[in-house]
């Protein structure tokens, strides 16, 4: 992930995590959460059946704040994003989210709230799952 040209959150093999906050979330949803980011078997075994986790595979895991996955696209051709956090709720989840991420998982990257970020993916498989609290 690049922010002006500087490299800031880097992971090779792992999970890019797009971070949505609206306003219903709260603190009490983010250990839940945090539990099924890292325990969530999605990673290939021996036999490429998705049985690992990120903690099996000792993967990255790349946090990046994404207020737009909060958009109601379901009237016109403009998104609404009437039901994100307001920024400073939002970033003060995301920062709980991320310090409890790292207390969880050694491998653990950012992005910079609010920041004009560049991220570059490569989406293998492609595998993208939606978790929600």
């Amino acid at each position: 992930m690049v922010i002006d040209d500087d490299t800031v959150g880097q992971i090779s093999r792992g999970i890019l995590l797009l971070l949505g906050v609206e306003k219903h979330d709260g603190v009490g949803n983010i250990d839940k959460m945090v539990g099924k980011v890292l325990s969530y078997r999605i990673f290939p075994d021996a036999n490429d059946q998705m049985n690992l986790c990120l903690k099996d595979v000792d993967g990255g895991l790349l946090i990046v704040s994404q207020f737009t996955l909060a958009a109601n696209t379901n009237k016109g051709l403009r998104p609404s994003f009437s039901a994100a956090a307001p920024p400073d709720v939002a970033e003060r989840l995301y920062d709980e989210f991320v310090r409890r991420a790292r207390a969880a998982h050694r491998a653990v990257e950012t992005g910079r709230f609010g920041a004009d970020m560049k991220v570059h993916l490569v989406n293998d498989g492609p595998v993208t799952f939606l978790l929600q609290a």
